[in-house]
Formats: structure tokens, sequence, C-alpha cells
């Protein structure tokens, strides 16, 4: 039994470039904070945003992954919206030209079984001005995380000075970058990016040259606002997302929100061959609070009962620090 403890565990870390991959944080309210996935809306929307989201996954199953992000983005300006007056003393307001630099960061921690992940990400993105209601952004992050198996998990506490155990670093520490590009209109709205560009080949602590590498992700986001007279708005968006195993890890999420006065929203997203998920949320003052539930539809579905997600917005800034045709929510 004991030998048996510890052929599990080496099964998992030599499957853990996969594992690794398949547990990229995932989020069903991307849209809210879309910055997580993309670091080119870091400071898109001209506010200051500071935001907090917690996901417990597959409830009820022990040790299930679960995720922790505390993230802040901003924009520098060098101007706003201003009030001048004309040579016949005719106030008018104008929008002067804002600055095109915007900058981020999150602390992130993500727990699957015995492996976890904890580290620091940091994001600048540059926007241009298309056209009248246009934006094109592009996005680049750097991060740094850690890496950490809990052998004490998986093992009884006296297989830990097992010589086969001893091969495998339980602490590694990895560098990388991320790359994302969006476009952004009053009607409409578009995003590609890419994560672990480096698929940790800058592994830092790895003294038993375990030959383990991270996987690049993909993820291409859009949607469209339909304008249902003056306090609704109908919203369907599309997120594919894949990664270096393209046909096991395909996966596509179906979103349909609907608002109302932009501060009240519910909505319905498939994801393809694992859930159902409601969503629901709410604005108070500066303050956004969004819920997902995801019905689970795959094979774990008979250990759970579902996945919780909750994020948490705090937006600073009057409408003269941004761009007035944009508003997501």
């Amino acid at each position: 039994m004991k030998r048996l403890r510890i052929i599990t565990v080496l099964g998992l870390l030599a499957v853990m470039p996969v594992l690794s991959g398949q547990q990229f944080p995932m989020y069903s309210q991307y849209i809210m904070n879309g910055f997580l996935l993309n670091p080119s809306y870091a400071g898109s929307d001209y506010y200051t945003t500071f935001g907090l989201t917690v996901r417990e996954q597959w409830l009820n199953v022990p040790d299930a992954p679960s995720t922790y992000a505390a993230a802040f983005q901003t924009r520098i300006l060098n101007d706003s919206y201003i009030t001048k007056s004309t040579a016949v003393r005719k106030k008018i307001s104008r929008p002067t030209r804002g600055g095109r630099v915007g900058v981020g960061g999150y602390l992130f921690s993500d727990h699957n079984g015995i492996m976890h992940r904890t580290g620091l990400q940091m994001a600048y993105a540059y926007h241009l001005p298309v056209a009248e209601e246009q934006q094109l952004s592009f996005g680049l992050s750097l991060s740094a995380y850690q890496y950490f198996v809990d052998i004490n998990g998986a093992v009884m506490p006296g297989d830990v000075n097992d010589e086969f155990l001893n091969n495998y670093d339980q602490v590694v520490y990895i560098p990388d970058a991320n790359f994302g590009i969006s476009y952004t209109t009053r009607n409409y709205y578009a995003g590609f990016s890419m994560t672990n560009l480096f698929r940790g080949t800058l592994m830092i602590g790895n003294g038993g040259d375990n030959g383990r590498s991270e996987l690049g992700h993909y993820f291409l986001t859009g949607g469209i606002r339909f304008y249902a007279g003056p306090d609704w708005i109908i919203e369907p968006s599309l997120m594919l997302k894949s990664s270096d195993m393209v046909l096991k890890s395909f996966q596509a999420d179906v979103t349909a929100r609907v608002y109302y006065m932009e501060d009240y929203w519910l909505g319905l997203s498939y994801r393809s061959a694992d859930a159902v998920i409601l969503l629901a949320g709410v604005k108070v003052d500066r303050f956004y609070l969004g819920y997902a539930f995801d019905f689970t539809m795959s094979e774990i579905r008979s250990y759970t009962y579902g996945t919780h997600e909750l994020t948490i917005l705090a937006r600073f800034g009057d409408n003269p620090r941004r761009y007035r045709w944009i508003n997501k929510y």
C-alpha cells in the first residue's frame, strides 16, 4: 500500500504539465474583469479599479480546485474632459488628449489537490484611439509564481523520506510572460491573448532537472451590445479557449446577459462539455458585485453540486476620467 501511494504521487508529477495546463485559472465572470485573462484591458475604461475574485470549484469534492485573485488596474492620464470658454464667452465641454498607457497587477493563488500556484503579475497596456468611439489596445504582462507540490497531502508522513520522492523538486519558481490585444467600440468588442509565452523554460530551483514545463494558453473573446430601449442592454458574448494540447483542451463559453439601467444584470452561459452557468450582478454606487453558479455537467457531477464564483469590483474616477462611450456594465 505504501508503494502504491508513492507510485501515485510520481504519476501526478509525471503529468504535471498536463494538469497545470488544464488548471489554468478558470473564470465564469471573465467579462467583469477581463484584465485577468488579457493584459490589454489594463486601464482600457479609464477607471482606477480594484477587484477581488474568489472561485471554489466542485463543491463537496475534497481538495477540489480553488482560485483567489486580487487585482488593480488604472489609466495613466495626461488630460481629461475640460470646460473651455469661447471668444463669445460660451462655455463648451470638449475632450482633450488623454493618456494612452494603462497599468495593472494582481496577486493570485490557485490550488488543485496537492498542487499549488501562488504569484504576482504586472501588466502594461497601450491604447490607441482608432476612430470615434473605437479603441485598439495592446498589452504585455510579466508574471512570477511559486509552484508547490504538497507531498504530505498525498502520502503518509512516513513516506516523505522515500528516495523516489526526494528526486523531485517540491517547490520551483517560474517567471513567464503573457500578451494580449483587444478592440473596443460602443457596440462590440473582441480580444485575443496568449499566456505562458516562455512555457516555463526559465524555471528556478529545478535541482532535480525533472524536465517539467508549462503549457501555453489561448483566449479569444468577443461580444455585441444591443440597446433595447433607454434602460435595457442585451449582450451575447463568446470565449474560445485552448492550450498547446489543442484537441484535448479546446473549450467554448457561450453567454448572454441582460442589463437593466446598467445597475442590474442576469445572464446564462454554457461551457462546452462542462457546465451551465447562472450569472447575476448588481451595481451600488461605485461598487459592482457579481455572482456565478456553475451547474456541473461533466462526469464529476455525481460527486459535486456545483461551483461558486464571487467577484467584487470598486471603480474610482468620475466621468471626466474616461471616454464617455466606454461603459461595460
